[in-house]
């Protein structure tokens, strides 16, 4: 089946970043097929269904390169409960943590994360956690493309952050290196080779030399791409030079992890010098603007990307919108570059789609042409903070909302169309999402009296 999309707005994300007004674009299978004036591409594919793009954009999906989707069971709590910026540090992103799952509960929490990642317009994520076989079927059903990474650590009795002495546990990181190996023999590739599998190290200060030599080695072996938390927080700092003596770039470089199949998240709480150990190598940033912002913190993104960096984004902890993460990056960056015009709209939406795309292996997706990949979504143009569309880019960067996505479609098929999810039962999922929020954090509080509840939390989530 044939299908054109006409008399839209077609934002390529090409080398020109070309913008088409009034224009088609036709795709056949997973392909694109062509893009052109609308009237020619009708002529052309008669027979082709066609879909009226007036008053829309197309544009590609974004790339999500760093994700957690279970962690959106702290919705609303971790994000007012950052770790101090300044010595003492004991470790932890939040003083409470994050409540125990089982299988089923986390594959709930993941699938309320896509759902909420695919209504903002995501094509491709990258998720980060452990326990990935629990839920990757679920994920694969959504018909979204994935790249999951099975964490590894071989640290115990504390969380990033902390410069207390090393606890080493060699025998959890061969499980965990066991537990990846497991997981990519078994899951990737799958669903049409939606279904990737990535090695991930937690933190340089969550795991030992013998371990990253190890991740690193697997990482070849498998022919895939790895990542890592890196400088994300002050205390991980403090917690390297503590153990290592090196700051965490330096640390990594020392034991060759350090690669152009990696995939650095936060990169934020750096020391001049280290943006250039990580460009030489050619690794990829993931931009965690909306977290970092909330976490008051920033990278030095135009220093990273003028030394060779990659830079995509990601949406880390408790959201998935990548409509905020865009537009965030974008003020984030002119802030620190005391710079009313750059980065451009155009240069920060290819960071989050043409640039994740590539960085995650796919290199025909995440931006519009014949012969890539039909990854691709519609946003509504026709609403009262988009009017006038004088400039589509700008007008969506600046004003955008995710609401405004109307359809998405993977490998040239619809997930959602008209607004409406068709690879996911919303009601039921949102439904069960808050059920199980309410259990966990109330079994959560229970079990742990000592933990001071947030003020305002729900009396049908405490014990």
């Amino acid at each position: 089946m044939t299908t054109v999309i006409h008399d839209a707005a077609i934002v390529t994300v090409d080398d020109r970043d070309s913008v088409h007004y009034g224009s088609a674009i036709a795709i056949e299978g997973d392909r694109i097929a062509a893009i052109g004036p609308s009237a020619e591409l009708l002529a052309r594919y008669p027979a082709a269904e066609r879909v009226d793009g007036t008053g829309k954009m197309v544009m590609p999906g974004f790339a999500n390169v760093h994700t957690h989707f279970t962690m959106t069971l702290a919705r609303g709590v971790f994000e007012d409960l950052s770790p101090p910026h300044k010595p003492p540090f004991s470790g932890g992103l939040s003083p409470i943590p994050l409540p125990a799952m089982t299988p089923d509960e986390r594959r709930t929490m993941a699938l309320l994360g896509a759902l909420e990642a695919l209504r903002s317009g995501t094509t491709l994520a990258l998720e980060d956690s452990n326990n990935v076989d629990d839920y990757a079927g679920a994920l694969a059903d959504t018909g979204m493309r994935f790249l999951l990474g099975e964490r590894a650590f071989d640290r115990i009795g504390t969380e990033i952050g902390d410069p207390a002495p090393y606890q080493l546990d060699r025998a959890l990181g061969q499980r965990h290196l066991r537990i990846i190996e497991d997981t990519f023999n078994k899951w990737n590739g799958k669903a049409d080779g939606r279904l990737r599998i990535a090695v991930s190290a937690w933190a340089p200060d969550m795991c030992s030399p013998e371990l990253l030599e190890d991740l690193r080695a697997l990482q070849q072996k498998l022919g895939t791409w790895a990542t890592i938390h890196l400088n994300q927080i002050w205390g991980e700092v403090a917690a390297v030079k503590a153990h290592r003596n090196r700051l965490p770039t330096e640390y990594l470089a020392d034991l060759g992890f350090l690669n152009d199949r990696l995939i650095c998240a936060h990169c934020r709480c750096m020391e001049p010098g280290e943006e250039t150990i990580l460009g030489k190598a050619g690794v990829t940033v993931s931009f965690n603007a909306a977290i970092a912002a909330r976490r008051g913190l920033s990278p030095r993104i135009a220093d990273l990307e003028s030394y060779g960096c990659t830079i995509a984004m990601g949406s880390d902890n408790m959201a998935e919108d990548m409509v905020e993460v865009l537009r965030t990056g974008l003020f984030m960056e002119r802030i620190r570059r005391a710079d009313g015009r750059n980065p451009t709209p155009e240069h920060a939406l290819r960071w989050a789609t043409r640039n994740g795309y590539r960085a995650l292996g796919i290199p025909d997706g995440g931006w519009l042409a014949p012969g890539n990949k039909a990854d691709l979504i519609m946003v509504d143009l026709v609403r009262p903070h988009m009017v006038p569309v004088l400039r589509v880019v700008s007008t969506f960067v600046h004003q955008g909302q995710a609401r405004d996505v109307e359809a998405v479609m993977v490998d040239g098929k619809w997930l959602m169309r008209d607004g409406v999810v068709l690879t996911m039962d919303e009601p039921a999922i949102l439904a069960e999402a808050q059920k199980v929020a309410n259990r966990t954090w109330s079994q959560q509080f229970r079990a742990r009296m000592g933990l001071k509840v947030p003020a305002g939390f729900s009396p049908d989530a405490l014990p």
